[in-house]
Formats: structure tokens, C-alpha cells, sequence
């Protein structure tokens, strides 16, 4: 029989053949704690392949996943409109990545993301978060002249140096100085932003509306009355929507649920790729844009390899293509307070839930101290041995027993974030309720195989220190 393959590669082959060695090879030749980890709390799970908001194992199990690789994954896995875009543009053989040249796609692009964003005029495109992130810095920095960026308290805006520097976690940080100069405030804390900018050195204050870490959103009227200190000291407000855009928190931007809020700049990235092509953008005023690319001598002052690629912007186009026809800025909403609405109802019942908070589909449960005796006391063992620890319980079972992946808000966090596919609907709602009710009443029995797995943690915690 022919073989029509060109060349002699074929990736079929080669995942049938090694595709079982994938924990080993991780562990031999890439970040060898990954591996480790999901082992010790049995997260190591072999997934055969993907659809939607759903995964399947080797024997046919589905799993529901409400994590969407922390957040990539805006339309679920595999949309088959996003798959034939990028078939389209491989099939088209397009002069990509010419460098001297200006293809369409790009421009297609920045004028469907700008047509979200009325009040900005120009986009950078790069391959991720935080490159957004550090054209952000760089432009807020060159555009204004000032060196210093003001971040808050437990942001997270990636790990590369820049965006580093104003990273609000210093698990993150440690060991990496020296870094860009910085100040942290407090999300909502007007007056430490005023102090700040009163010094007369800051470029930027860098802002998540809903912070991942946690769930936190700026508290009411922050994020204009920030905007308006700002602009008095002649600073700029950056909106990081890496991960709260593309409809996560049931509008398009997070910072629009607060009306007459307009960033300077904006970054967004994740969603925009439809789970394929890494993208990343960076939307910002015309003013800035010009002052930073002043001259034909500057056009290459700051630029990406590979950003602008064609399919990244085939499948950009096509994610904002179907979030158009499918609605699913609305379906965030929507199923979104359905989600809070159902789980905020289970605080009263259940004393170890603490919270429920959060906006469309990014979602926290936050657990908390409990009342009673026994309770109590295994609490305190488990937050003496490290803080995190039960919300890490919760998690396991969500997987094992009822085959539903979530995972923390972060280290050191009694936190659970959901933050699925902006497709899931009233069947994913009810699957999760129901599961997470379980798991609830297992916990708060005071026995099983949940306590037991959290002896094993804190040995675990401990034999780390």
C-alpha cells in the first residue's frame, strides 16, 4: 500500500509507540516535581482525548473539566470551528512571517479586538500573557517617562521579569532580584494609590479587575476613582485581562461591569487562542503607541519573533467569530449566576464553607474555620501543617470519586477557583453541585476517606518543610 506521508515523521506512530512513557519522560527530562506532585495526590491520570468541556481516560470515562487550562480554553476543547480556521490557513500556504511586509490577518484582528474596546486605537500582538504584559510595562514606561509601576497585593500578571516585578505573591519572586522598581497597594486602597502617585514617579498602576488569585474583584467605584487619580498625576491605568476577558466574567472585558472605566492599555491573551496557538495582545491608546514607534528608527524598538503568526490569527478570528454566533458572553453570565446562585445557597448548610464570590464564570469557594469541636480540631491540624491543605482535600475526590477537574486559587489558599469553558451549561451546573454537595457531607462527616487522604497530605507537608 502507498504511503502518501512526505517524509519519513509520522506523530501517529510516535504517540502510539511512546505515548505511555509521558510521566517518565516528564520526570527524566522536563520540571521532574510536576510528575511528583500529581502522583502523591493522584492526579495522574492518562487522558486519551478531549471535546467541549470534557475529557475521556483510556477506559471511556468522561471527566468535566471546570479548570479550561487555566482559562485557555474559552470555548472548551477542539471547536470545530476554530480546528477548520487553522486547517484553512495551513491549506492556504500563506508569506508568513516575512518581517517586511504587512499581512491581512494581523489587521483583521486588531480591528475585530478593537471593536470591543472603542476607546483605544491600536494593538500589539505577541505569543502569550505575560508578553502582553511586559509591552504593556514597557510602553506605560517610554510613553510617560517615569520608571515605577504600581501592582496590588496578591496579583499575579506572570513570570517573566517584568511582569514579575509586579507579581503580588513572593513564592514567585524569591530568588529572582534583582527586579524592575515597583510598589505594591492593596486592591481598593485609594489612599495608598494616592500616596504613591504623589511621589511623582509612577508610569502605571497594573490591575486585575477580578483577581485570579483568590477571586478578589476591585471593590465598587476602585477602578474609576483609580482612573481619575492616575490621569491627574499623568500616569496610565493597565487593565490586565488575561484572564478575566473574551466574556469570562459575563462581559467582554471585566473592567466594564464598572461603567465609565476606560484602561490606557489592555492585555489579554488565553482565550484568544482557541486552546491552539499560543496569542497574547496588548490594546492601547493611540498617543502611546505613536510616542513609543516615534520614528522609522524605532519601527522594530519592541516586536515578538513570532507574534502576528497567521494562525494565531486565524484562530483568534475564529474564536471571536464564535463567541459572536454562539452568544457565550451572555452564556458566562447567565450560567454564571446560575453556578453562584446554587453554591452560594450551600453556604448556611454546610460550616466549613466559608464564601462563595465571583463574577460570570470565574468563580471562588472559599472554605473557612468551622465551629464545631471535631471539626475544629482537624482544621487546625491541617492549617498548622500548611495553609491550603483542605481545599486541596476537596479537590482530590471532585476528581476521584465523581471525575471533575478543579484545582486551588492559589498557594497557601483555602481557595477553589472554577473557571471553565464559557460553553458549559445547566447539565455542568448540576453535575458540579451535586458532586461538590458530596464531597461537602463526606467532610463534614467527620470520618472517611477524605480525612484519611488529609493525614497523608500533612505528612507530606511536613517531611517538605
Amino acid at each position: 500500500m502507498k504511503n502518501d506521508r512526505p517524509g519519513g515523521f509520522d506523530l501517529a506512530k510516535l504517540l502510539a509507540e511512546r505515548g505511555d512513557e509521558r510521566y517518565e519522560l516528564h520526570s527524566r527530562h522536563l520540571n521532574h516535581q510536576l510528575p511528583r506532585m500529581l502522583r502523591t495526590i493522584g492526579f495522574d491520570k492518562v487522558y486519551e482525548r478531549a471535546q467541549g468541556a470534557y475529557f475521556w481516560d483510556t477506559e471511556g470515562n468522561d471527566y468535566l473539566d471546570m479548570l479550561a487550562g487555566f482559562g485557555v480554553m474559552g470555548l472548551g476543547r477542539h471547536h470545530p470551528v476554530v480546528r477548520q480556521a487553522l486547517h484553512d490557513v495551513l491549506d492556504a500556504s500563506l508569506a508568513d512571517l516575512t518581517r517586511f511586509d504587512c499581512q491581512p490577518l494581523p489587521g483583521l484582528l486588531a480591528e475585530k479586538l478593537l471593536s470591543y474596546s472603542p476607546h483605544l486605537e491600536r494593538v500589539f500582538f505577541g505569543n502569550s500573557g505575560t508578553e502582553a504584559v511586559e509591552t504593556a510595562l514597557k510602553f506605560a514606561r517610554y510613553a510617560t517617562g517615569r520608571p515605577r509601576i504600581l501592582y496590588c497585593v496578591h496579583a499575579f500578571h506572570g513570570l517573566t521579569t517584568g511582569s514579575l516585578s509586579v507579581n503580588g505573591e513572593d513564592g514567585f519572586r524569591d530568588g529572582f532580584a534583582p527586579l524592575l522598581p515597583d510598589t505594591a497597594v492593596p486592591l481598593g486602597d485609594l489612599g495608598a494609590l494616592r500616596r504613591e502617585l504623589a511621589r511623582g514617579d509612577v508610569a502605571a498602576l497594573i490591575v486585575e479587575p477580578v483577581q485570579g488569585k483568590g477571586v478578589h474583584a476591585a471593590p465598587p467605584g476602585f477602578l474609576r476613582e483609580a482612573q481619575e487619580l492616575l490621569r491627574r498625576h499623568k500616569a496610565l491605568l493597565i487593565a490586565d485581562e488575561v484572564q478575566t476577558g473574551l466574556g469570562r466574567t459575563g462581559d467582554f472585558y471585566a473592567y466594564q461591569h464598572e461603567e465609565g472605566v476606560e484602561p490606557d492599555l489592555v492585555c489579554v491573551a488565553k482565550a484568544l487562542s482557541g486552546g491552539y496557538v499560543p496569542a497574547g495582545a496588548t490594546l492601547g491608546k493611540e498617543w502611546i503607541f505613536k510616542r513609543v514607534y516615534s520614528s522609522m528608527d524605532r519601527v522594530l524598538v519592541h516586536s515578538a519573533s513570532f507574534g502576528s503568526n497567521a494562525q494565531a490569527m486565524a484562530a483568534g478570528l475564529a474564536v471571536l467569530a464564535v463567541m459572536e454566533d454562539e452568544q457565550t458572553v451572555a452564556n458566562a453570565r447567565r450560567t454564571g449566576g446560575l453556578l453562584l446562585e446554587r453554591l452560594g445557597a450551600l453556604v448556611d448548610r454546610y460550616e466549613l464553607l466559608h464564601e462563595v464570590r465571583g463574577r460570570g464564570l470565574m468563580i471562588g469557594i472559599e472554605f473557612g474555620r468551622p465551629s464545631s469541636l471535631k471539626l475544629r480540631s482537624r482544621w487546625t491540624m491541617l492549617q498548622a501543617a500548611r495553609k491550603g491543605l483542605f481545599a486541596q482535600m476537596v479537590v482530590v475526590p471532585l476528581l476521584q470519586k465523581h471525575r471533575i477537574l478543579t484545582q486551588v486559587s492559589g498557594d497557601h489558599l483555602e481557595v477553589i477557583k472554577l473557571i471553565p469553558p464559557l460553553v458549559i451549561g445547566e447539565a455542568e451546573v448540576d453535575r458540579f453541585v451535586n458532586a461538590f454537595t458530596a464531597v461537602m457531607d463526606d467532610a463534614h462527616s467527620g470520618g472517611g476517606l477524605m480525612w484519611d487522604f488529609g493525614r497523608t497530605l500533612v505528612k507530606q507537608a511536613v517531611a517538605n518543610r
